[in-house]
């Protein structure tokens, strides 16, 4: 070892990849490369020493004019970053760079790397508590990194390679100084004379840390993304006096150029949601942006995922380019590197659970562990090699090795027998010991100091960094500040930023303006032409209080945005684009425009429907009041959800913050009449101040006519007015009219002379909220995200692995290798040599099993496969498929290849029978005969995203699988018995009783072939990159896997993306497809490629190199990658070959051979494989099992309920008996029904959550019936809300003061009937909404019918035409069941201030004067004997009370249960129709028929 590591001197200032060769280093083919042209990297300079001795380069690169037009067949990058160097150099301008060395580096992170899911029963385990307490006080830490050291120079590339979990991005957030998740960080970090917080202070834009996950705001398109990156970063001194606005174009264009991005320009990015640019242009633009941000040290985390192989070569000698010429510090990491990726690094990085195993010459580091004693593997890349040495299954040992026994890091040197593997270090203390101890460990130190020495405490280099930053910086910039643009260019860029977003999202603000519009035209014919008498007063407080609940409770819309921008935001602060607090102003300023004119819209619709006072005075007031309740409103859920983690708690808290703003507006229950202990909620709700606005501006002028006077009617039509009195609150004797003003002091103890002072309030309460949100934005810009933590399930047979056993793992990543392996000597070497060999006794017991469920022997064919789908509104078509042809036999691992966009997956579901829409036509055969019924049951499909239902375990997930989709007449244990024998197969045993939502890339992608195992498919098993994600190890885990199983008989098409050449050559046929779906090659992939090169290469291709990873030299051939063409028409080329001959003469004898034997029958005689009560009863037990395991959601919905229940109780605490209290105990029902509002959302969530699994996986396996689906998930919902709404009532009933011996029939309604109404009402909805946000929409909508027509904001009385929908609204049947129930047959005791005085005729008695009345109307008098000053209450019973104003009668209570039953029946019915309508059945009933005739018209055309 010693003597192979002396002959190599090291340098490592002077060492060059391999690819630094006498020749220019290009891309594949001139012809498909053309905008990279001369791209000569030959001896790039070192720090230090630079081409062309140009200054020591900032970024400039980014700062001047290009050699040649921004177009792609002309641009030469190179030539653009040496012009602008020269000419910088000629100039003032002032270049830095930075480079970065760290010693004894250790990360420490919170949590453990394994343990137990919690259930609701764990969360009130006291035992469970007391150790969650524990954990707070003192939470459980794990060493994430450990005992770094290195140094990366200016103009340096490093690659940093390691497992999934090894601390690959945790080791580059570090670097990049996004240190805030951590517990921990030990050691020291420079960045030449500066520490951390200099730069995070100072020049953090300087370092920057481009993610693994592309998230940036969708509706922005791919040029305003990058314009406002370029902005945000552009430099004070520039080039040519060019201004701000020509460099932003500039750099734009020439990142659209380099990155094939042009074309995409004015395309939006996109998401999930919104359709944009595809994923791998979305990785592009997340490149793209990171460089418009002119760094100097760049950490990339696996930013080649998602890319082709040819576009992440591209990618990579334009960095290469970048930091040669630019100087840049360049650490990237990347998990399955080719070849020629690898060579274009001075640097690598190999970790291994959180220590550092090498660090050095990339060029050396195959030498450094060939000389420790492992050895590749035949055709196995060196990054491959380097992350293989980690993984215990992986590697391989020298067979003629033998290690010293006076190595450091020898394991066992005495023990020497010349078994291989004795004697090598193979933990990963071990290798780290054995590294430092190395040659290369102590030239690294030696290198450290040496940085250090020369740029360490360098005051005068300190200087001319701090020099150059100013010089970039704005005029009006701190010296300070780490921002290059001052406040105010940083408030109008992220100004004109949101203005383009919500133009990009008009359909949102349409969709809320349609819904103000909506809700005005309802509310103001519900109210239309409000009488100004005394019979209005109470309509016109309830519309005013309408207008306020509406804006309070749809402000709440505002949280999900809120936290969906937020990772966008603390990127680009992180990149120093500007403050976080920004994005808060930028959000009020371009919110007020919008809310002028939906609150305008919406004022005029109500305000002059309802004919409030007509003056423009008291119109301009409204109005007023209403727009700035509403910026206060939104700025208040804003400052909510930006104090919040998570959205869930940010929901939970507006959701109360709600019923606190409703009960406490001083409407529902007026101020006076409020317990003291809960009063003071009105002086800190701003709505309240804002009603007290809009009701003293209403009734100020308002003298109304007396509707009501009392006594009045048969009997009384001489009498005369000073005998008379009106009975609505604020009448005065004698006088036929009530004054509003004298009204509104009464009854809410508002004043007009208060109207200015709550206008004031409210303004003060907007400016706090905006003012809270700024600083909230500013200081809270991350979530708390959920750590990598495999949970398993609790009473399982799995010990959890222990902090000494488990690897540490960086928290954004996924399996950390839980459960990882005993590192003894022995026992490792013995795993290793039967992996090498393959003959070891478990891995032919694996065979065996394998073998004995391989029973195939139907081969799958197709034959001119084309696929066309409708497009801009079914106007156009199409073509995603053009004539494919080809076979699948069993035995025979088939590859699916080619570019992003060649229809890859496109063809998989054709061939599946996956297809939802479009039009498919050609053939396909098993065995030369017809599909059988069944195709999709006998088949297995495992989809690029894992697709599970992640609360349960793994053997759980395969034993659903096998019960459901195997026949139901295989005996249950042998299904058991199966789904062992599949863990195994799937090297499974040790997660068995993981959770599937907590694995990691690796186990979960085993996880889902497992599944598909588990249904013993009979005829073929489809695959969709089952190695995207993952490291080379476990890709090439899986692909081994893969091979295993083709090799025992199975049939296996598969689509994969970046196959190394070891594992490209695990497959035996190739079917390649170009864009457009066009076939390029199929047929035989041979021993070493040799038939693909050979087809090829007689065609006229590049030779293919020796050293050439077939796969990716393929793609260059054919032309694929982001800019790359090809002058070969390589589908011309196929069509007229005799390959293509040839195959389809092999498909005519498939058909041949199979024509002589039976066609493949059907498996099973119906649709499913198992009886419909089985599927029900299967799918329950599932469904409560995961309920269980889902803590959070079954606390959230029983804590609402007790604190909901709680809240309306102490409001409207022991209510009495008058005619107030009376009042208040109708709104205490009427606000426990609308506890179905954040019940039914967070229930629809989960529904289509349980839904999404069945419409993405398991419906296209014929798993079970949908109708079973919708049956278990209502049965599984039931009983939780039973049990809410029974602590709800229990928490509210008696709290209000309602009567025990009353209590039976309001828990049935209420506790046991209503959940059922509102689950099977928001299932409903759910089951015909794409998604939970538009369920809630849509849900909202519908509540927001009922509520306004059940006769409590409105009484039943003056609905006038909407009568109709009171009969129709079944919260009318509900409130009047409850309430006529609850308090009807009941006396009625008017406090003082509700008698009415009266004054008789003189000689009269009270009670003869009244008497008739009385009769007629009911009501009471205190003093019947009297002579005067009769004392007279206007109701006697609460029946007189309801009856007339609400129309509700106790004698209806009855009917009433029956009524709401019969709604609740209805709304099962609608919940199986609509799903059918919606979810079943495919597309419209005209849509399809309309479609076919368009397209046979289009082809008739042609």
């Amino acid at each position: 070892m010693t003597q192979v590591m002396s002959e190599t001197p090291l340098s490592f200032k002077s060492e060059r990849p391999e690819t630094v060769t006498d020749n220019p280093v290009v891309l594949p083919s001139a012809e498909s490369n053309t905008h990279l042209r001369a791209l000569d990297v030959t001896n790039p300079p070192r720090s230090g020493r630079r081409r062309d001795n140009l200054p020591p380069s900032r970024d400039s690169a980014y700062t001047g004019q290009t050699a040649v037009g921004l177009d792609a067949q002309n641009f030469d990058f190179e030539g653009t970053l040496r012009t602008v160097l020269q000419k910088r150099g000629d100039s003032d301008i002032k270049g830095r760079e930075l480079g970065v060395v760290f010693e004894d580096l250790s990360v420490i992170g919170l949590g453990a790397t394994a343990k137990y899911q919690p259930t609701l029963g764990s969360m009130f385990n006291p035992v469970r508590m007391l150790d969650a307490i524990q954990e707070l006080r003192h939470p459980p830490v794990r060493n994430i990194l450990t005992g770094f050291e290195g140094v990366v120079r200016p103009g340096e590339m490093l690659l940093v390679l390691g497992r999934p979990g090894a601390g690959c991005s945790t080791f580059l957030k570090t670097i990049a100084n996004h240190t805030e998740e951590y517990h921990c960080i030990s050691g020291s970090i420079h960045y030449d004379s500066f520490s951390p917080s200099d730069i995070s202070s100072h020049y953090r834009g300087d370092v920057t840390y481009c993610p693994e996950d592309d998230i940036h705001f969708p509706t922005l398109t791919v040029e305003q993304t990058l314009k406002f990156a370029a902005k945000m970063r552009a430099p004070q001194a520039r080039l040519d006096g060019m201004t701000r606005d020509e460099f932003v174009e500039r750099l734009e264009g020439m990142l659209t150029t380099i990155f094939g991005l042009k074309h995409a320009r004015g395309t939006v990015v996109g998401n999930a949601a919104i359709r944009g640019v595809s994923g791998g242009e979305k990785k592009r633009v997340s490149i793209a942006e990171t460089l418009a941000s002119r760094s100097l040290i760049g950490c990339w985390d696996n930013s080649t995922r998602g890319l082709d192989a040819s576009t992440a070569l591209e990618f990579m000698r334009t960095l290469r380019i970048a930091t040669d010429i630019a100087s840049l510090t360049t650490i990237v990491s990347i998990y399955q590197a080719s070849e020629s990726l690898y060579k274009l690094f001075d640097k690598v990085a190999v970790i291994s659970e959180g220590r550092m195993i090498y660090f050095g010459p990339g060029a050396k580091a195959r030498e450094y562990f060939e000389g420790m004693g492992y050895a590749p593997h035949d055709r196995q890349t060196t990054a491959d090699f380097l992350v293989s040495v980690t993984d215990p299954n992986g590697r391989a040992f020298r067979r003629d090795f033998k290690g010293d026994d006076g190595d450091a890091g020898s394991a066992g040197g005495a023990e020497q027998h010349g078994q291989p593997g004795r004697g090598i270090p193979k933990t990963p203390d071990e290798m780290a010991q054995y590294f430092n101890a190395s040659q290369y460990g102590v030239m690294n130190r030696k290198d450290i100091e040496s940085y250090k020495a020369e740029h360490v405490g360098n005051d005068e280099k300190a200087r001319a960094y701090k020099a150059s930053a100013r010089q970039e910086r704005a005029r009006n910039t701190s010296k300070k500040s780490p921002y290059t643009v001052s406040l105010f260019m940083q408030a109008k860029a992220v100004i004109a930023r949101r203005v383009q977003i919500t133009r990009g999202d008009l359909k949102t603000q349409g969709t809320q303006l349609f819904s103000f519009i909506f809700q005005g035209i309802i509310m103001g014919t519900v109210f239309f032409k409000s009488p100004t008498s005394t019979s209005a007063y109470f309509s016109r407080g309830g519309i005013l209080f309408f207008v306020l609940l509406f804006n309070a409770i749809s402000a709440m819309a505002e949280i999900p945005a809120l936290f969906a921008q937020r990772p966008i935001v603390h990127r680009h602060q992180k990149a120093a684009m500007y403050h976080p607090f920004m994005e808060g102003i930028a959000l009020t300023i371009v919110d007020i425009p919008i809310t002028l004119m939906t609150q305008g819209t919406f004022c005029v619709i109500v305000y002059f429907m309802v004919k409030l006072q007509q003056t423009a005075t008291q119109f301009s007031i409204f109005s007023l009041f209403v727009v700035i309740i509403r910026i206060a409103m939104i700025a208040f859920f804003r400052s909510v959800a930006a104090a919040s983690k998570k959205q869930a708690s940010a929901q939970s808290v507006a959701g109360l913050m709600v019923f606190a703003i409703v009960l406490y507006i001083g409407y529902m229950i007026p101020q006076p009449s409020m317990i003291g202990a809960l009063r003071w909620i009105t002086y800190i709700n701003p709505v309240r101040y804002g009603f007290e606005g809009l009701i003293v501006n209403e009734f100020h002028t308002l003298n109304g006519t007396c509707a009501n006077l009392v006594p009045s009617g048969e009997g009384y039509e001489g009498i005369q007015l000073a005998n008379q009195v009106c009975s609505t609150v604020g009448s005065v004797p004698g006088l036929s009219t009530v004054d509003g003003n004298r009204f509104v002091k009464l009854s809410y103890d508002y004043e007009y002379a208060h109207l200015w002072r709550n206008f004031g309030v409210v303004v003060a309460f907007t400016i706090l909220f905006i003012i809270v949100l700024l600083g909230l934005t500013e200081m809270n810009t991350t979530s708390d995200n959920e750590k990598s933590v495999i949970l398993y399930k609790r009473g399982s047979k799995s010990t959890l692995p222990t902090s000494s056993t488990s690897s540490p793992s960086d928290p954004e990543k996924g399996d950390a290798n839980v459960g990882a392996h005993s590192h003894s000597e022995d026992r490792d070497i013995e795993k290793t040599e039967v992996l090498a060999s393959g003959k070891g006794d478990d891995d032919g017991g694996v065979r065996r099993m394998m073998s004995a469920s391989a029973n195939m022997t139907g081969v799958f064919s197709w034959r001119h496969i084309e696929y066309t789908v409708p497009v801009g509104g079914a106007e156009h078509h199409r073509k995603l498929l053009d004539d494919v042809s080809g076979y699948v036999t069993p035995g025979k691992l088939t590859a699916l290849m080619g570019e992003s966009g060649a229809g890859k997956t496109t063809l998989l579901n054709v061939l599946a029978e996956r297809t939802g829409t479009g039009i498919v036509q050609g053939e396909r055969y098993v065995n030369g005969h017809a599909l059988p019924s069944d195709f999709q049951a006998q088949t297995g499909y495992c989809q690029q995203m894992d697709t599970h239902q992640p609360e349960t375990t793994v053997r759980e997930a395969l034993l659903f699988s096998a019960k459901l989709r195997q026949h139901k007449d295989v005996p249950l244990e042998e299904k058991e018995a199966y789904v062992e024998k599949c863990l195994v197969m799937c090297g499974l045993e040790k997660q068995a009783d993981a959770i599937v939502g907590s694995l990691g890339v690796e186990h979960r992608k085993r996880t889902t072939i497992g599944v598909e195992l588990a249904a013993k498919p009979k005829l073929l098993l489809f695959l969709d990159e089952p190695t995207s994600g993952l490291d080379s190890q476990s890709a090439w885990a899986i692909m081994t896997f893969l091979r295993d199983l083709a090799d025992s008989g199975q049939a296996i098409l598969c689509t994969i993306h970046q196959p190394s050449g070891e594992l490209f050559q695990l497959f035996d046929r190739l079917l390649l497809l170009r864009k457009g779906g066009q076939t390029v090659y199929f047929g035989d992939i041979g021993k070493r490629s040799s038939v693909l090169i050979s087809y090829f290469e007689k065609h006229g291709a590049t030779p293919c190199g020796p050293d050439d990873n077939t796969a990716e030299w393929m793609l260059d051939v054919i032309g694929a990658g982001a800019t790359a063409t090809s002058s070969t028409d390589w589908y011309d080329v196929w069509t007229k070959s005799e390959e293509a001959a040839s195959v389809q003469r092999e498909i005519d004898r498939i058909h041949d051979d199979g024509k002589k034997r039976p066609p493949v029958r059907a498996a099973q005689d119906s649709e499913f494989a198992t009886p419909w009560g089985f599927q029900l009863r299967t799918l329950t037990q599932r469904a409560f099992s995961c309920y269980w395991r889902d803590p959070t959601y079954l606390f959230a919905k029983l804590i609402l309920n007790v604190v909901a229940g709680l809240f309306i109780g102490f409001t409207f605490f022991k209510s009495k008996d008058t005619i107030q209290g009376t009042q208040n105990k109708l709104f205490a029902i009427f606000m426990s029904t609308i506890m179905a509002v954040p019940l039914s959302n967070q229930l629809q969530a989960v529904f289509i959550d349980y839904r999404d699994i069945y419409e993405i996986r398991e419906r296209s396996s014929r798993m079970y019936s949908w109708s079973a689906l919708i049956t278990a998930q209502l049965l599984v919902e039931l009983p939780w809300n039973w049990l809410g709404s029974s602590l709800f009532y229990f928490c509210w009933y008696w709290t209000v003061g309602f009567s025990s011996h009353r209590a039976g029939y309001t828990f049935l309604l209420y506790a046991v009937i209503f959940p059922i109404y509102y689950t099977t009402i928001a299932q409903a909805t759910a089951a015909m909404a794409p998604n939970a946000v538009i369920s809630a929409i849509v849900f909202t909508t519908l509540f927001s019918f009922v509520i306004t027509f059940n006769g409590v904001l409105q009484p039943f009385s003056q609905l006038g035409w909407w009568k109709w929908m009171y009969r129709v609204s079944p919260f009318t049947y509900l409130i009047e069941g409850m309430l006529g129930q609850s308090i009807g047959k009941m006396e009625i005791n008017c406090a003082q201030k509700e008698f009415v005085s009266i004054t008789p005729p003189s000689g009269r008695s009270c009670a003869d004067y009244m008497q008739q009345f009385i009769a007629n109307s009911g009501g009471y008098l205190t003093n019947p004997d009297a002579t005067s000053n009769c004392e007279f209450c206007p109701s006697r019973t609460t029946d007189e009370y309801f009856g007339r104003s609400f129309n509700i009668r106790y004698s209806h209570r009855w009917r009433n249960v029956g009524i709401v039953l019969a709604v609740t029946l209805f709304n099962v019915f609608a919940l199986y129709a609509l799903t059918y309508l919606f979810r079943v059945r495919q597309g419209s009933i005209f849509g399809s028929l309309k479609n076919k005739l368009r397209f046979r018209k289009s082809k008739q055309a042609k």
